[in-house]
């Protein structure tokens, strides 16, 4: 079980982990040793509450598969361990943030005093524009 919130926990069950080759530079330990880690988590059979899976398919965006499987790749360390700990920090963190509640948005309407602020600058700038013409007529199509 990994804690996430005072509420929520993550099973363990629901973590699939597959240790694979990295790539890139690094030499023989690169090419020997499989020391990236695939960590793999299935939102939708995960206990979670509906409204952070929502959320947490959302956040995630591309990483999230058609079948509801979240996937994180950590290969920035040498060692599995430490790609381990990094790919399951991350998933942490991710789960943390979604379990987040967005704040729900008031409308406000502005104030009269902003409004008349706001026509009082577009008839200045109005103004400005109309002394750059030629000449013609007011209100004309020049």
């Amino acid at each position: 079980m990994i804690p996430i919130t005072d509420t929520i926990v993550l099973d363990d069950r629901d973590i699939e982990e597959r240790f694979v080759r990295a790539s890139g530079p690094g030499g023989q330990n690169v090419n020997k040793v499989s020391t990236a880690v695939e960590l793999r988590f299935n939102i939708g059979a995960s206990l979670l509450p509906a409204d952070v899976k929502a959320r947490l398919i959302a956040l995630a965006g591309h990483r999230v598969t058609a079948e509801d499987v979240l996937l994180i790749d950590s290969r920035e360390h040498r060692t599995q361990a430490q790609n381990r700990e990094a790919a399951r920090a991350r998933l942490v963190a991710l789960v943390r943030h979604a379990a987040v509640r967005p704040k729900k948005r008031r409308p406000t309407r502005p104030r009269a005093g902003a409004r008349e602020k706001r026509l009082a600058s577009k008839k200045l700038r109005s103004a400005v524009k109309a002394s750059r013409g030629r000449g013609g007529r007011p209100g004309g199509d020049d």
